[in-house]
Order: C-alpha cells, then structure tokens, then sequence
C-alpha cells in the first residue's frame, strides 16, 4: 500500500476507533473456520479490536466437529427446523467435540510469536458458565432432548471479566440450574447475549458475502423495517437466519448487526473501520438518511461545499452566513458524515421557492443522491404550498432540464431576487411547476 494511501485510511478510521472504544461487540462464527483455517486471521482481528478498548464477546459454533465425531461412530443426527436433536449418545460425543473447538480457539487466541501481528497482544481468554441454559422440552410431538435454550446470561460475571480487558468466549452448551448440560445453537447464545449485554454490534461470520437482493446483488445495508419483505422472498436458510436473529437483536436494542464473509482477510477490520463496509449491515435506523441541518453540521457543510465554490459550481458562503441560514438546510449523513446537503429558500408571498446549494460528495456521486435531494427540497415546497421552485446554476443546466426545469428569465423570479441577482457570475435561470402527483 502506497504511504499516502495507508496514511488516509489509517485517519478515516479515526472516528470509528474514538466512538467504538467501551462498546461491546458480541462476534459469532461457525467451527467451519477452525476447519478450513481461517480462524487464525480472524484471531488477529480480534486482538486487535480488544487493543482498541472494545469489549469482545464471542460465540464459537461446533457443527462440523460435532458432524465428523458422530460419523466416526456411526452416529447419524435429525435437524427438525434449524435444531439438532441431541440424544443422550450425541450429547456423549458432542461435548467433547465442542471443547476441543473451543481448546483451539483459546490457543490461536494466546498465540503470541514476537515475528507475528499477535505479538505481545497478551490476550486473556475468559470462559464459564456463563450461559444458563432450560430444555426446549417436546414441540409439535418432538422431543428434543439434550437440547435446550438461553434462560439466562450472566450479564455480571461477563461484565467483570471484559472491565477486566478479557476476551470472553462463550461455548454452544448451556448449564441449566440443576446441574445437566444442553446443546445450543451458537446463534442463539450470540442473539442472548448481544441483547443481555446491551451490545452496539452483532457480528455474523458467514459463507457468504451477505445478504444478496432478488439480482444477486450485495445489499450494503439493510434498515429493520425492511427485514420482513426480505424474509417474504426465497432465501438460503442461513440468511434468512441471520435477518430473523438481526430483526430480534435491533428490535431490543442493539444498534447495528453486520453480516460479513469468514473467507475475506480482514473482513471484521474493512467492515468496522471503513466508511462503505464490505458485507450486509442491518440497523435500526437508516444508514444514510436526510435530516434538518443544525450548527454542528457546519463544518460538515463547508468541507462539502469548499470544492464546489472554488471551482465556480456553486456562489461562496462564509461561515456567518451559514450559521444565519443553517435552518434553511437539509444535510444527507452516512454514518455520522455530511454527504451531501441542499437548502430551500421559499418566497411565500410569491408562490415560489428558490432550490440552493444542492451538494454531493464526490466519493458519493453518480448514485442518485442529487436527485434524492432536489426531490427532498421539491416535496418541502409543495407541502408550504406553494407553486413554483427555481434554481440559479452555472454549469448544470442540463441536469436541471432532464429533471422538468425549464429555462426561465429574470423578471420571472420574485422581485428580493432579482434585486440580489449576482450578474458577474451570469448564472442560468431554471424554474419548475410543482404538480400534485
């Protein structure tokens, strides 16, 4: 990597390391990634978000070990919805399929050679029995046995392990008050306890990218109200999972749950500490949504704007001007950034609004987002009622004219307009009748 490029990412990543550190992350992943060796760049991910000051809590899986030890002995097994059927010889081979896993996790975890990235890393791996676990008992005439469910997270124990900078591991076996052991999907301790601690993130390791759209396509994010048309389409088992698990977790709080590819090196890293992602993130509240603009996104703006009025595209603004007239803006946030912004001037008394400072970052262009914001701004001034939006532009005119501007004059502006019409820059009048659909 380039030097100059390293040192970019490095400090857009500034932001995300200053608001995750005290939060809690509860990661999840399949014993598939212990069986085909990934595991062992995750493990540096992980260190490396603990030395960044985010409590960590994971949640291994066991299925391919369990698989292999059952087939060893000749032992087959029934999956009634999602759930193994653990009979009194499946859960003999089961736990210790289960702690050699979890053996292996610990020693990739400790691993601390002075010539690898873990070195001097000085992981503390915390386990117990954290998790307390009920039978599932008989459904729908099944009886499930040995398997059982979440009753109960040790939110306390866990909490003063991680206050103690420990990673805490949690195993698919639950302990139930009496004393006897239970299977649990991974999955479902994962969904318990990112709930039970109040996690911020919901991390999936998963076989695929994420969560792909009826075209095969990556959909980057995901907010919840969107979860149950999803789930309404054809999907492999495993997604549809996950949606169900992310719509439980965000509907109980917590903020975010990604979805992210086990086999892509530094996939935990490129999803948590880059601006775009990588896999599927699901939140609670829109990713990149419009807002009102206050005084704090003044900075955000200017940096935005700069640009464009240094290259003629848009008239300068100082500060004290934006600060007078930041109520008049509407700015569009990803992730905490001002990416975009527009401002609307209406003129009641003449039926007309002025559309302003119509921005987008350049990293975000040719996406729409322009014409999300001109609609945004056209659908204020419809609802103030009024009849008629305009705007003043140099090098846009035919953006504005494939979007049912027309070329106008300057008697046909309101008259405080025309009066304040800069005639050194000779800018282009466009104007729009607002219909009701």
């Amino acid at each position: 990597m380039a030097k100059s490029s390293f040192v970019r990412h490095f400090r857009e990543s500034s932001p995300y390391i200053h608001r995750f550190r005290g939060q809690t992350f509860v990661i999840n992943f399949g014993g598939d990634v212990l069986a085909d060796g990934h595991f062992w760049n995750i493990a540096q991910d992980i260190a490396l978000l603990n030395s960044l000051g985010i409590n960590v809590v994971l949640v291994h899986g066991a299925g391919p070990q369990i698989d292999a030890a059952l087939e060893r002995d000749g032992l087959g097994s029934e999956r009634v919805e999602g759930r193994r059927i653990t009979t009194e010889a499946i859960m003999e081979r089961l736990i210790p399929a289960v702690g050699g896993v979890r053996l292996q996790v610990e020693a990739i975890l400790s691993e601390g050679r002075l010539d690898s990235p873990m070195a001097h890393a000085g992981l503390q791996i915390s386990g117990g029995n954290f998790i307390i676990a009920q039978p599932i008992g008989i459904l729908s005439g099944v009886d499930y046995q040995h398997t059982g469910e979440v009753r109960r997270v040790a939110v306390e124990a866990i909490n003063r392990h991680l206050a103690d900078d420990e990673v805490v591991l949690l195993s698919p076996i639950g302990v139930s008050p009496t004393g006897t052991l239970f299977n649990i999907r991974a999955e479902d301790i994962a969904v318990a306890a990112a709930i039970d601690l109040k996690a911020a993130k919901l991390i999936f390791y998963a076989d695929f990218p994420g969560v792909l759209d009826g075209s095969g396509e990556l959909l980057r994010q995901i907010v919840l109200s969107e979860i149950p048309a999803l789930l309404q389409g054809e999907l492999p088992e495993a997604i549809r999972e996950h949606l169900l698990s992310a719509e439980k977790v965000c509907r109980a709080g917590v903020e975010r749950v990604h979805i992210i590819p086990r086999t892509e090196d530094g996939a935990l890293l490129r999803e948590l500490f880059t601006r775009d992602g990588l896999g599927t993130m699901i939140s609670r509240d829109p990713f990149e949504h419009l807002r009102p603009a206050s005084r704090s996104d003044i900075p955000g703006i200017m940096s935005l704007i700069r640009p464009l009025e240094d290259s003629g595209v848009l008239v300068r603004r100082g500060r004290e001007r934006l600060e007078r007239e930041v109520e008049r803006f509407t700015v569009m946030e990803r992730d905490g950034k001002v990416i975009g912004c527009v401002a609307l001037y209406p003129y009641p008394e003449h039926g007309m609004a002025e559309i302003a400072c119509l921005a987008v970052d350049e990293q975000y262009r040719e996406e729409g987002r322009g014409e999300q914001l001109l609609d945004y701004g056209i659908a204020e001034a419809k609802k103030l009622g009024l009849s008629e939006v305009f705007v003043l532009s140099t090098q846009s005119s035919h953006w504005f004219l494939e979007r049912a501007f027309r070329r106008g004059n300057l008697k046909e502006l309101p008259v405080p307009k025309q009066a304040l019409y800069n005639w050194q820059r000779r800018s282009g009048i466009f104007l729009r009748r607002l219909r009701e659909a």
